[in-house]
């Protein structure tokens, strides 16, 4: 168990994007058709009416993280987010006396474009939720940044890891929240005959049993 504080850069940025899309608006008509037994049915079929559309949307990405490790899995450390950074507080030596303080693998310039498609994903979600109608298709989105700013951090993490076999595995928890975040090994063996093989029996004794009442 390590007490660790791994690097993180934060981004701020004002984002203004111009959205265009085609939307769609379900309507139904009863159809006529014959079964496998000759007789005939009705159903009902759904049919989209398409028709353009187009908006803007403003939204400011405040604090938006990226981490400046590689020695700690990000698919955990996504799961123990977010550090409170409305707690950050200037460095000072006597916050990080007896843990270990990992200096950022991660430039500030990759760091930048990892950023920037973040927020270029959620400006596409957030236009995408804008678009009226019941279904949407050929969402085009054009986003400008301004006001673009970061900043270098540390944030403190529990680190376990551990090796089970030739496996390695990673169990992290959030310093601040307490969020816990890990993967423990797998055993399909086990699964089989503690989970599996119960159940099969279990269905088969419903099923004797089942058949003796008929």
């Amino acid at each position: 168990l390590k007490a660790i504080y791994l690097p993180y850069w934060t981004f701020d940025a004002a984002a203004h994007a111009d959205w265009t899309a085609m939307s769609g608006d379900y309507y139904y008509t009863t159809e006529t058709y014959r079964d496998s037994n000759g007789r005939m049915q009705t159903r009902q079929v759904r049919h989209v009416r398409w028709y353009p559309t187009s908006g803007s949307l403003d939204h400011f990405f405040d604090d938006d993280l990226v981490p400046g490790t590689v020695g700690a899995r990000i698919d955990l450390l996504r799961k123990i987010e977010p550090f409170p950074t409305r707690e950050l507080r200037p460095y000072d030596p006597a916050f990080v006396r007896g843990w270990i303080v990992e200096r950022y693998q991660v430039d500030l310039r990759k760091a930048s474009q990892l950023n920037r498609a973040r927020m270029d994903q959620e400006m596409q979600s957030l236009c995408a939720s804008r678009v009226p109608g019941d279904t949407h298709r050929d969402l085009q989105v054009r986003t400008a940044y301004r006001q673009r700013t970061f900043k270098h951090i540390l944030v403190p993490v529990w680190l376990v890891h551990y090796t089970f076999g030739p496996k390695s595995f990673q169990v992290l928890v959030n310093g601040y929240t307490g969020n816990i975040a890990g993967d423990r090994p797998f055993s399909a063996l086990k699964l089989f005959f503690y989970v599996i093989l119960p159940s099969i029996i279990l269905v088969a004794v419903f099923l004797w049993i089942a058949s003796q009442q008929n």
